[in-house]
């Protein structure tokens, strides 16, 4: 089982980095959250499968949980808000789209990951709320990456908002503030999630990996 969780999280990996390649060649790219935390996941997964693999050490709980809390966000995001991927603009390996693997199996196959092959019970209540902090960094970014370089993109025109619920020169001032304020409700009540359903599952992992 712990070869079949290794293979399983380098899988994870691979995905992780097909699905963000393209922003080495187009810089503009890492804008994304999805790109961002899907490299970081991709680099967590890739620590984890070799430690299952070489029975090393394991990434901090915390830095796994946290991953899968971004990868669940990720997940929600692609599935309930973003349009279909158009095949004639997104790259494809192996007949998928990369914005596939990024956006959805990764994801999906790190949820599966901490539900299975994770031990529990190590999340402390903390947690939930550190579990946060990247989120008003990343949007620090965004708004002052706009007002510095208003035309360089990644979206059409040289727009330099990645989304449109956090485009500040689209909305203004009033509907930014209460698009974040449901956007860090959101981040919340899914880290809140996973800190209970880890609090649920038994403390050995369902199917053993370590």
């Amino acid at each position: 089982m712990r070869f079949i969780a290794g293979v399983w999280r380098l899988a994870i990996a691979a995905l992780c980095f097909v699905g963000t390649y393209e922003a080495w060649t187009i810089p503009n790219r890492w804008v994304y959250f999805t790109f961002q935390t899907g490299f970081m996941l991709g680099l967590v997964m890739l620590w984890s499968g070799a430690a299952s693999l070489l029975k090393g050490i394991q990434p901090p709980a915390w830095l796994k949980g946290c991953l899968t809390v971004y990868a669940i966000i990720t997940a929600l995001v692609a599935f309930l808000l973003m349009p279909p991927d158009d095949p004639h603009y997104v790259p494809q390996v192996l007949g998928i789209m990369t914005n596939t693997m990024l956006h959805r199996i990764a994801p999906v196959m790190a949820v599966i990951d901490f539900l299975l092959f994770d031990p529990h019970r190590r999340f402390k209540p903390s947690y939930v709320l550190s579990w946060m902090g990247y989120f008003p960094i990343y949007l620090a970014f965004v708004v002052i990456r706009a007002q510095l370089w208003p035309y360089s993109g990644p979206s059409v025109g040289g727009n330099p908002y990645p989304y449109t619920f956090i485009d500040l020169g689209q909305l203004g001032w009033s509907q930014f503030i209460v698009n974040v304020v449901e956007l860090a409700i959101g981040f919340l009540l899914v880290a809140l999630a996973v800190f209970l359903i880890d609090r649920i599952l038994p403390e050995k992992s369902l199917l053993r990996s370590q």
